[in-house]
């Protein structure tokens, strides 16, 4: 599969997380619901790394690897957090498309860490995504 098959089946499995999420964190401490969340993608994601890769590959992986994924996590949990506390107070149709802002951010870090160069297409997609957040969670 090419990345934008995979990109699609990405987007049709966060729409249904945050929905599934909106529905779990219900009456729930959030931050308990990412802890519980969070232990099932820790198990399911170590048995498809198992089962896919050499065990031998994790004591390959250098200092800076580690440290950029740890990195990483760590956004990744803060992320986690404060998207269940939205979602707790806020309706869902509101919340992901806000979440979704996500993306511009992606394209102004990866130009200004990675030096990533930015087209018009990158300029007008991330324009119309900070329009539809706004649409989308105006009140």
């Amino acid at each position: 599969m090419n990345w934008f098959l995979w990109s699609l089946l990405s987007a049709l499995f966060a729409g249904l997380t945050a929905v599934l999420a909106k529905v779990g964190v219900s009456g729930v401490n959030p931050n308990l619901a990412t802890a519980i969340r969070t232990t099932v993608v820790l198990g399911f994601t170590w048995a498809i790394a198992l089962v896919t890769s050499q065990p031998s590959a994790l004591l390959e992986l250098s200092r800076r690897t580690w440290l950029f994924l740890a990195l990483s996590g760590l956004a990744t949990g803060l992320s986690w957090l404060c998207y269940f506390h939205a979602l707790q107070v806020g309706e869902t149709s509101r919340v992901a498309p806000v979440d979704k802002l996500s993306v511009v951010f992606v394209i102004a870090l990866s130009c200004l860490c990675l030096h990533e160069s930015l087209t018009w297409q990158h300029w007008v997609g991330g324009l119309l995504i900070v329009a539809g957040a706004v649409v989308l969670a105006w009140q």
